[in-house]
């Protein structure tokens, strides 16, 4: 039998370090080639390590939350033949060894135990400290057991008898019971409604993968970068007219259009004049990157937290295909199989809290980015026109930008900008 060491490999250019965010194996189990050893991130993208050879786990390196440097050993195994390392020679093979089995311990004589006659004259085990209240163990719609002198009792505490452990004949409550409960954290209510109880527990939970990495761009978005917020309301009644009869005239290769493709393809005519927002700022070298190419990052909400995907080269698609790049690079960021390369490189970025809506919003650039727009909910308001009041489709658009780089007033001309290519939308189709 040999001893093989699985270093971590390097899962992209230039990544130094990966972060431990499940474990698939323990020490002890017989795995095989290709089986799912763990799962590491980097940036944003989840990989999944897979044995190279069959063997037993003889100890795991890391914790999930921990971040392990490209090269450290993070499995060890033991191999039939001699595997890639001696375990005489190489330290590392002492470092995590298997942890010790329980050994049986030594049979001692069992102290004697003086029992009382009766069942009901056993004494109650005493402690100095009282130990964290447990629910009753009752099943569904049975009542607890006590006296009325008992019941009286906690109906003045204000405490729900059904969550009292009872250790009286058949589980019933004493007043005994009721002391206990109160010592060990129950909460004896001070004002008469039983049903509303102070609760005192906490739950901790760690912060790691996807969220720490959130967490930790948001912090350095709103660290370094000088929000200036925009926010301005449009009139998109032609526009979700004229999306609705393009739905309702679709071919079956066409997918259906949301809000959104026709907002990104305003986007793309609006950012030619305004080429410093379709931007990324190198703020350690003092270098402000224009793009020519338009890159839309769209932010996608998944059960491992916001992704954003990138629709690249928005400026060379028509709706059609801006629409079924949204489905396919939001579907891949829900389900796991973006890419890395899927992940980055957007130039600007769209925020949307889509059918959930929301009249306005301050959504944070996304770094090293210069702006992020925020379509809000689309509603029925009334709108005054000339004499008359009517009901119009209105949204309001959210924005944010870099003001390092982008004046207000530069701002201002943009979204202006947009906002006309959306109130009128044949502007929009025209170069």
């Amino acid at each position: 039998m040999g001893l093989y060491h699985f270093r971590l490999p390097d899962v992209g250019e230039g990544v130094a370090e990966a972060e431990i965010v499940l474990w698939h194996i323990k020490p002890g189990d017989v795995i095989k080639e290709d089986q799912s050893l763990v799962d590491v991130m980097t940036d944003k993208a989840t990989v999944d390590m897979t044995s190279p050879v069959d063997g037993t786990v003889v100890a795991i390196h890391g914790t999930v939350g921990e971040t392990m440097p490209v090269g450290s050993i993070i499995v060890e195994l033991e191999v039939e033949g001699e595997g890639n390392v001696s375990p005489h020679n190489s330290p590392e093979a002492t470092v995590s060894p298997v942890p010790a089995l329980p050994q049986p311990q030594a049979a001692t004589e069992p102290e004697p135990v003086t029992r009382p006659e009766k069942a009901s004259e056993a004494p109650h085990p005493q402690s100095d400290k009282p130990s964290k209240a447990a629910f009753a163990t009752r099943t569904s719609g049975e009542a607890p057991l006590a006296a009325p002198a008992t019941r009286h009792r906690a109906h003045e505490l204000g405490i729900p008898l059904q969550f009292v452990p009872g250790t009286g004949p058949a589980g019933r409550i004493t007043t005994n019971d009721l002391d206990a409960y109160i010592a060990a954290g129950g909460t004896a209510a001070t004002g008469g409604d039983a049903r509303y109880q102070t609760l005192e527990d906490v739950n901790d939970t760690r912060i790691i993968g996807m969220r720490r990495k959130i967490a930790e761009k948001m912090r350095d978005a709103k660290r370094r970068i000088p929000h200036i917020t925009y926010v301005e309301e449009c009139d998109l009644t032609e526009l979700e007219s004229l999306r609705v009869d393009l739905n309702a005239n679709r071919t079956a290769d066409q997918p259906k259009l949301t809000m959104l493709p026709l907002l990104v393809r305003a986007l793309v005519n609006a950012l030619r004049d305004f080429p410093q927002i379709n931007a990324r700022f190198d703020d350690d070298d003092g270098v402000l990157h224009e793009y020519a190419g338009v890159h839309v990052g769209i932010a996608t909400q998944t059960t491992a937290g916001l992704m954003v995907p990138v629709i690249r080269h928005a400026e060379a698609r028509d709706i059609y295909a801006i629409a079924a790049e949204i489905i396919r690079i939001s579907g891949a960021a829900r389900n796991g199989s973006a890419t890395r390369d899927e992940l980055s490189g957007s130039t600007i970025t769209i925020t949307s809290l889509g059918p959930l809506g929301g009249i306005t919003t301050t959504p944070i650039i996304n770094h090293p980015e210069v702006a992020i727009i925020g379509p809000n909910k689309l509603m029925d308001r009334p709108v005054v026109q000339g004499s008359f009041v009517t009901v119009r489709k209105m949204m309001n658009i959210s924005s944010s930008f870099d003001h390092r780089i982008v004046d207000g007033y530069d701002a201002a001309r943009f979204i202006q900008r947009l906002k006309r290519l959306l109130e009128h939308p044949a502007l929009i189709f025209m170069d």
